[in-house]
Formats: C-alpha cells, structure tokens, sequence
C-alpha cells in the first residue's frame, strides 16, 4: 500500500534511511525517495537536512539535488537560498534534463512564468538538436515549455509542434494546458460542464496510471555461479530452481507472459546470496522462504537495479551467455539457447 497520510510519509521516510545504512551502495537513490516522502509528509526541513547530507557526499548527481533543494527550500520561506541554487543550476548548464525540469516546474508553481520559461528553453537549446533522438525525459521538458508558453499566451512555435506530436494521452496539450479550462467548471451548461469533468477524470487516470508503477515489474535472474550457492544453502528453494537451464527459460517466458497481458515497463534484476540474505535478515524473515524471492526482486526493482526487457536483437542476452539475445533467449522459435 502506498503512503498517504503524513504519519505513512514519514514512516516511509524512516524505513528508506535506515535501509540505506544497511545498503551505502544504494544510499543516494534510497535518501532520495526518503527526502521526497518527508516533503510529502510535511517535514520539510529533515529533507532539507538530507539533500545537505547528499551533497556533502560528493554524489552522482548533485545538479538534481540542488534543484530539489531548492524547490524544497522555496515550498517553506527561504526563497532567496532557492534562487540562489536555481541560478547556480542554470549557469552550470547541466546535461542531466531532470535538474532542468525541477527548476522550472519550481519557478512555475511560484508564478514566474517568464523565468520558468526562459529555464525550459535554455534546456531544450542545450539538449535536443536534429541529430539527438528525443528521450522521454528531453520531451518533457518540451512538454513542460508547451504548458508554460500557453499560460503565457505565446504562439506555438516548432517546439510546441513536436511537443504536440509526442504527446500520447487521450487528451491534447492545447487542452490539458488551457488556461481557461477551470472556468468552464463554474459553467451553467451541463454539457459544458459533464465535458470538463470527462476531461479531468482522463488527466488523473493518466496521472494515477503513471504514478502506480514508478519501477519496472521485475523478474529475479540468478547467475548460475549463485543459483548453485543458493539451492545448496537453502534446499528448500530446490523446487523453485529445479536447474538453472529451466530456471533462465522460465524468466524468459514470465516475461513473454506479462508483455503478451498487456504488462509495460518490465525488467530484470539480478539477485546475489549475500544481498538475498542481507534483505532476509533486513525483513527478519529466513532465506529460506520461496514467498520472499518476489519481495526480493520488487526491492531490487526500487532500488533501481532492474535492467529493462527485452533488450535490442543485437544487445548482449540478459543471461550473460554471451550471445545476441536473438540468437539465445529472444530466439522466435522458442528454442531458448543459454
């Protein structure tokens, strides 16, 4: 169950930080969602306290944590550090689009629109250009533009247009975006107004389709090397793993399953006896149980350790043989090889 109370947020916020400690590997990503679940749970200066921890510790990504910094800093009065991080942000110029996104959607929410603006452009100048492949994350900033530039009341332009194109849901951005759509909820035209409600109930399944699966549904893959371990250590996983040919074959076809239902967003991740064992004794449950293999892989799924499937034709096959995944696991005629 997701939180939803402050009292669950900040619940949530203490199980990540001490998970963290028990994985330091991990710390970054795990204090991270720990610090947006305290600014959901209204404990905004303890995110701020971990953001500053963050970036004490030289981390992969500061440009993102500056700018969550900031958009955190701004939500509770301390505006004139939040732009100072925003400006130092935007003359760093940082190839990351997320940082980018933060800032402007922080500048947004606080009625600068021009400044908002000018930070979304600024990005889409640094990072698209005809020759760079549009990724998710580039298009939304071209989304986030689009959305700001309607509220302004500027034309489209060539940006707009593509925004427009990548655009999947059921819903037009000249829509979604309209400034004037709220008035036509305090309009005295039933038809009107069953068309606005249609519209906004679309928008939220979108958005809650989206927020449901923040991470991949994963599939746990053993190395052979492990599986050995693993099996010999705790026999009574032997008949999940009855060998390790059938048990990459039945990764394999799980996630054949899952895509042929309809299933997005799939992965693989790779699972290790003394991680398996570490999350047991984290979970106070033995190793032993087959019912924590699935807990195991969702955790190392949010962790962000899943491996997206199916990998391309030519790209390497998930199982580490070696090969194409056309010519083993992604083979069409079913034959898998490895």
């Amino acid at each position: 169950m997701r939180p939803d109370t402050p009292a669950e947020h900040i619940a949530e916020a203490e199980r990540l930080i001490r998970t963290a400690t028990r994985y330091p590997e991990d710390q970054e990503p795990l204090l991270l969602q720990a610090a947006a679940h305290l600014e959901l749970g209204d404990a905004r200066e303890r995110a701020s306290t971990l953001y500053d921890q963050l970036l004490a510790d030289a981390p992969a990504n500061p440009h993102l944590i500056k700018a969550l910094q900031a958009a955190n800093l701004w939500e509770y009065g301390h505006e004139a550090e939040a732009r100072a991080l925003i400006s130092g942000i935007r003359a760093a110029a940082p190839t990351d689009p997320a940082p980018w996104e933060v800032i402007a959607e922080a500048l947004e929410a606080h009625d600068e629109l021009e400044a908002s603006h000018e930070c979304f452009t600024e990005a889409a100048t640094l990072l698209t250009s005809e020759d760079t492949p549009l990724t998710r994350a580039t298009a939304a900033l071209l989304t986030g533009r689009h959305r700001v530039r309607r509220l302004l009341g500027l034309p489209h332009d060539e940006w707009d247009m593509v925004a427009d194109t990548r655009h999947s849901g059921p819903i037009p951005l000249d829509e979604l975006h309209d400034p004037k759509r709220i008035w036509a909820l305090g309009s005295d035209d039933p038809a009107e107004l069953r068309a606005e409600i249609a519209r906004l109930r679309a928008e939220l399944g979108d958005r809650r389709a989206a927020l449901s699966r923040p991470f991949p549904v994963a599939i746990l893959h053993w190395p052979q090397r492990e599986l050995s371990e693993l099996v010999a250590s705790y026999p009574t996983l032997a008949a999940e793993y009855p060998s390790h040919a059938a048990h990459l074959a039945a990764t394999e076809a799980s996630l054949r399953a899952l895509a042929a239902s309809g299933t997005t967003n799939l992965g693989i991740v790779t699972g290790s006896v003394p991680s398996y064992e570490a999350f047991a004794a984290s979970e106070k449950t033995s190793p032993a149980s087959p019912s924590l293999l699935a807990e195991y892989a969702t955790t190392l799924a949010a962790r962000g350790k899943a491996t997206p499937w199916p990998p391309t034709p030519t790209t390497p096959c998930w199982c580490t043989s070696g090969k194409p995944y056309a010519e083993c696991h992604g083979d069409a005629s079913g034959a898998f090889g490895g």
